[in-house]
């Protein structure tokens, strides 16, 4: 047997003993031993302040007695309500869905908050005993984060921002605060909903751990992003950033792309809503401070977008991995025109149709909300084909011609919240104004089909 050398391999976090072969250099045997190490005030951090970003319109109902979740948390892709919305469309005048848009900016939908209360309170019996006996407490998941981490039964906050209230359809987006005639048309007591607040200020400090004392001063509900125009550069960033964005350049010649589990586009309109008449969601995108106007969007919403590759890897089997979807994509060529849209959920902007499913040939929703967006500056939801906008989704000369500009850093989300927490009044370690903003390289990504031959497809559908 050839010669063994060991080694003993001492590091930060493990200690390891090695053993090799003196000849070859193989690796014949290691063994690894993890050291616990204490931090009596971790790593005596230097943090300031915490922002909290999160899914919207996912609703909770907790016990303010004993902390505990009255039922599991309700996604915002649930259809278990599609029958309470149905029941509430029938009672609107007309059977209307956009019966609430004047105040909300939203249709009736199982996508939003108000419906997954309302089934709760009609469906799970300690829900209703709780609200019942004043203890039940209503949030979206920056509600719950913050009152658990503000000491929860102890004293614990009970608060949301205005871009997580804007999703509940109880919020009214002209007066910025609850509606009690949107609560009495739920059927909401309004003695459960959390205290609506901006979205950068301190909305209490952290009460356990080794970040006890610092505040809690950023929320903000993805996705909605925005662009930050500094002197010479492009960057971009959570829309929660955008208090630049005012005279540089006119708001609504933007617009701003998250791809996740669905997928949003988003406009920025500035600090007066615009109501849509052709499916586009109307919602507030940010309030950067007590005493600083709201910022509003105009939405388009996809319920499945990135969730459909894990369809294809673990129901169907056609991949094992995501990354192998876009080699599978281009070895396809044409698809003659057939297309699929998952519709798993049913169709978001600009049909809002739940019972939808499956193959649907005259949907395509990405395209239809972009054309929609397009020209919301001349006061209408038709597609304007007259003039190219340049956008952060680089719309160049044609609205079905997308260059996305993506940044190199992908954590834009929890960068966007960062942000805003340091900016926070009482906080000021984080500076919005346009000459101190850092700088976030981006790369572009040109389509490989020309606009001619994408107009062609799209109105083959």
């Amino acid at each position: 047997m050839d010669p063994l050398v060991a080694a003993i391999d001492q590091g930060t976090s493990s200690t390891r003993f090695l053993v090799f072969n003196a000849k070859t250099a193989e690796l014949i045997s290691h063994h690894q031993v993890e050291i616990n190490q204490s931090f009596p005030k971790e790593g005596f951090s230097n943090i300031k302040a915490v922002g909290v970003t999160n899914q919207r319109e996912t609703t909770l109902v907790w016990d303010k007695d004993t902390g505990e979740p009255l039922y599991n948390a309700i996604v915002w892709l649930d259809l278990r309500t599609q029958s309470t919305v149905e029941r509430l469309i029938n009672k609107a005048p007309g059977r209307n869905k956009n019966h609430l848009r004047h105040k909300t900016g939203l249709p009736i939908s199982t996508y939003f908050s108000a419906v997954k209360l309302r089934w709760l309170l009609d469906n799970v019996d300690e829900v209703h005993e709780a609200f019942l006996s004043q203890r039940a407490m209503f949030g979206t998941v920056d509600s719950w984060i913050i009152w658990c981490l503000t000491g929860g039964k102890n004293g614990g906050v009970h608060c949301t921002d205005v871009s997580n209230a804007s999703r509940t359809m109880l919020f009214n987006i002209h007066t910025m605060d609850w509606d009690p005639e949107l609560c009495r048309y739920f059927d909401i007591p309004m003695e459960i909903l959390p205290s609506v607040r901006s979205s950068s200020e301190i909305y209490g400090w952290m009460k356990s751990g080794s970040l006890a004392g610092v505040p809690i001063s950023g929320v903000r509900a993805f996705p909605s992003y925005a662009t930050l125009f500094n002197e010479s550069h492009l960057s971009v960033f959570s829309c929660e950033a955008v208090a630049v964005l005012e005279q540089r350049m006119a708001p609504s010649h933007f617009f701003f792309f998250w791809y996740g589990t669905g997928c949003f586009l988003l406009r920025n309109t500035g600090t007066k809503p615009v109501i849509s008449d052709h499916g586009l969601l109307t919602t507030v995108a940010y309030k950067l401070g007590k005493d600083e106007p709201a910022c509003y969007a105009l939405e388009g919403s996809v319920a499945i977008a990135g969730a459909v590759v894990r369809w294809l890897k673990d129901n169907m089997g056609m991949v094992q991995s995501s990354s192998e979807i876009e080699k599978l994509a281009a070895a396809a060529g044409t698809s003659y025109g057939c297309y699929f849209v998952p519709a798993f959920s049913g169709l978001y902007a600009p049909y809002w149709e739940p019972s939808a499913r499956g193959f649907h040939q005259k949907y395509y929703e990405n395209e239809e909300f972009l054309h929609l967006n397009s020209n919301q500056n001349t006061g209408s939801d038709e597609p304007d084909r007259s003039q190219g906008k340049h956008v952060s989704l680089s719309l160049s000369n044609h609205p079905s011609y997308v260059a996305p500009v993506r940044p190199t850093m992908s954590e834009t989300t929890a960068l966007g919240v960062a942000m805003a927490a340091g900016a926070a009044e009482g906080i000021g370690v984080w500076s919005l104004s346009p000459g101190q903003l850092p700088h976030v390289t981006s790369e572009r990504y040109e389509p490989q089909i020309n606009p001619e031959g994408k107009t062609a497809r799209v109105k083959s559908l």
